[in-house]
């Protein structure tokens, strides 16, 4: 299955208060999770920030999988993240990238009923991003990060299609390349009016926007 799914969290935009009470958090995070927090170790990640976290890989999973699955609804509680890696504390230097060999990730996986799914998660103190693959292999996944000015939703949605966009110019030589949405509202690659086979996903919240990208094959094998 040929796809990509991300998600970004700005820290600065969230309620933490609210984030703590179980009324809220226990709509993101079955009990399992919850429990998990206190038990495996991760008590060196603020819950809030564990609540988030997990948010962003299920948020991240919904979008991999949607793309395949039209009519899948976002539950939050039917994905199951498992297995959190905590990376050692090494500054987060990368803002873009192919892969995240050079970067101090989070490594989980999540489950949706048959389906398994692999995460890489950046945390700095602004935000949390997570993407999905089907592999455990991101070696061919190109991401980025950016701060924005405006936290307005249209100028969001015109910022993260700018940087994608910008990212889209330097690898690939069309001279018609285009964002648009596919019929479920995924967002999709035309060259004209032929989607080129390369899937995109985007994400934005409060001052930050993401992109990942999956070609089907490398690029440069891509025929032009």
């Amino acid at each position: 299955m040929n796809s990509t799914g991300n998600d970004i969290v700005s820290l600065n935009a969230v309620d933490i208060s609210r984030t703590l009470q179980p009324r809220f958090y226990s709509k993101i995070l079955c009990a399992t999770e919850i429990s998990h927090h206190h038990q495996a170790g991760l008590t060196q990640i603020p819950f809030e920030r564990y609540v988030w976290l997990l948010w962003s890989i299920k948020e991240s999973a919904y979008k991999y999988l949607q793309r395949h699955n039209p009519n899948l609804l976002f539950s939050p509680t039917k994905f199951f993240v498992t297995r959190l890696e905590i990376p050692s504390e090494n500054p987060l230097r990368l803002m873009e990238g192919v892969g995240f060999e050079e970067c101090p990730v989070y490594k989980s996986i999540v489950t949706f009923g048959p389906e398994s799914l692999y995460s890489r998660s950046l945390i700095n103190q602004e935000f949390i991003f997570s993407v999905v693959n089907q592999t455990n292999d991101f070696e061919n996944i190109h991401w980025g990060i950016k701060s924005i000015d405006n936290a307005d939703p249209d100028h969001q949605s015109t910022e993260v299609r700018s940087f994608l966009m910008d990212k889209l110019d330097e690898l690939l030589p069309y001279d018609d390349l285009s964002i648009s949405k596919n019929t479920y509202g995924c967002p999709i690659l035309l060259n004209g009016t032929n989607q080129i086979n390369i899937s995109v996903s985007l994400a934005h919240h409060g001052c930050w926007v993401a992109y990942s990208l999956q070609p089907q094959e490398t690029l440069a094998t891509i025929s032009f």
